[in-house]
């Protein structure tokens, strides 16, 4: 026991020395905290979570080419119109624009453009800007996991089907979409009158006194209306579309029971058979080893015809996509090296790559002892597991990374799928601490200066809005979750 909470200080001190240099740094230190446990302590690594990795590149490709061709633009500047055309409902529309913006592209970093609108539109009608930009800043990151092409949702997908609990990506949104409106809705009621109104506020009041602070806060405004479009950025964007109502209808076929997708020959573990085998020269491997490796044993594996996976479906759209946006949309794959969206999409590339490694490797190696000592908790109240989640992603700022390294422990607890589908939301809380990109960014976006980290870093603009909406949104998860289980038999 002693030497498993060394080594799991090994992997907290990992996570919280990357999280303190960011970006990068989150999956490199990671893997010095993986080295650590490997040759210092010779614990057995455990396999890199490639599959996700190969997902979120190829999204992330088509995500930054889109952005590249000019087709984010577009739809940027479709959200602005929406959102002047209502100006007096900027606190409730700006933090929707935000969620569905990431439920399309499949990243949250794609509102940097959109959120000094949100500030510019509030300060025109005097409504105090920290109330639409803290919530809309949280629900950029929410909509992640609402997103069929979202690595926390494909990730979800593919560990899940691993431990006999076949779900598919709309069979996900289907519980996250809903269950996150929820909790976007109570953050909007805690956020809609929070802070003083700009007119009783004496430090808001105060700072416009000076006649450069008064030109700083209104003397410009932010807005994409101004740009052109070109007919090729409308392209992209319906070549972008196009691609993901592919991945929707193989998903809603599939679902149905009709197989859209070719099949070929694999080999999987027999059900009921036995665990595991001695191999000749006293090697033991267990079926799902065996499985993998595409090894055939009479009454142990078997070969069966199965359709290519949703991971490979999405794969292969949306990296075709991205070579029809470079073909038919004069989309420059140099720009997209240099865009926000491909950035920020291979540091999460890097921080799964290192950070879930790590993770898995630790708990793979102490199964046996968790099981032994979370098992009663999590039989008794499964839905338990939901703070361990929020925990892990306080500290590595990533929902798909959370997935991945801790999925497959709770999968092992005995839980089951339809629960942890039901608290996903709760793979959300790098709010928590302000470092995040989305919430520095909006921090500076927001002139008036009522956007703040806050003198105790805790008490920030983000923090009541994030709480709610994780608290909310994952009971309501998990009651509409329990109600297809339950009700419908669908999970």
């Amino acid at each position: 026991m002693t030497l498993m909470l060394i080594e799991l200080t090994v992997v907290l001190t990992a996570l919280w020395i990357g999280a303190r240099y960011g970006s990068l740094a989150l999956g490199a230190i990671s893997g010095i905290g993986l080295a650590i446990l490997v040759f210092g302590f010779r614990l057995e690594p455990s396999t890199p979570p490639t599959d996700v990795i190969y997902i979120i590149i190829a999204a992330v490709t088509c995500a930054g080419i889109l952005q590249a061709s000019g087709g984010m633009d577009w739809m940027i500047q479709i959200a602005e119109k929406l959102l002047r055309k209502h100006p007096d409902r900027i606190t409730i529309m700006a933090p929707f624009t935000t969620f569905f913006l990431t439920i399309l592209v499949g990243t949250g970093h794609v509102v940097y453009t959109l959120m000094p609108i949100i500030c510019d539109i509030a300060l025109k009608k005097g409504i105090r800007p920290e109330r639409p930009c803290g919530i809309a800043s949280v629900a950029s990151q929410i909509g992640i996991t609402c997103s069929p092409i979202a690595a926390a949702v494909v990730a979800f997908a593919s560990i899940s089907a691993d431990n006999g609990f076949n779900v598919s990506n709309i069979q996900i949104i289907l519980v996250t979409i809903p269950a996150c409106i929820i909790g976007i809705l109570a953050a909007v009621g805690v956020s809609y009158h929070r802070g003083l109104d700009l007119d009783k506020d004496p430090e808001f009041q105060k700072r416009l006194q000076d006649p450069k602070q008064y030109a700083y806060i209104y003397g410009s405004s932010a807005t994409t209306l101004d740009k052109q479009i070109s007919k090729e950025s409308r392209r992209a964007v319906y070549i972008f579309l196009g691609a993901l109502a592919v991945i929707v209808i193989i998903s809603l076929a599939s679902m149905a029971g009709v197989n859209l997708l070719p099949s070929f020959d694999t080999v999987q573990a027999v059900k009921g058979g036995p665990e595991s085998v001695v191999l000749p020269g006293g090697a033991v491997e267990t079926a799902k080893q065996l499985a993998k490796a595409g090894v055939v044993l009479a009454g142990i594996t078997e070969v069966v015809c199965k359709p290519i996976t949703m991971n490979v479906v999405i794969q292969i759209v949306m990296i075709s996509a991205a070579a029809l946006m470079i073909v038919f949309c004069k989309a420059k794959p140099k720009v997209a090296i240099g865009g926000a969206v491909w950035q920020s999409g291979m540091v999460a590339v890097v921080a799964i790559y290192g950070i879930a490694w790590m993770a898995n490797t630790y708990f793979d190696n102490y199964k046996p002892e968790m099981q032994a000592m979370l098992t009663d908790l999590v039989t008794a109240y499964p839905w338990t597991i939901a703070f361990a989640f929020f925990v892990v992603s306080v500290l590595i700022n990533s929902q798909g990374a959370v997935v991945v390294s801790m999925l497959p422990l709770a999968y092992t607890l005995g839980i089951d799928g339809w629960i942890l589908l039901g608290v996903m939301p709760s793979v959300y809380g790098y709010f928590f601490i302000p470092n995040y990109p989305s919430d520095i960014a909006t921090v500076n976006f927001d002139r008036s200066g009522t956007t703040v980290i806050g003198k105790y870093l805790l008490n920030h603009s983000f923090m009541l809005p994030g709480l709610v909406h994780v608290v909310v949104a994952t009971i309501a998860g998990y009651g509409i979750s329990s109600l297809y289980h339950f009700a419908f038999g669908l999970y």
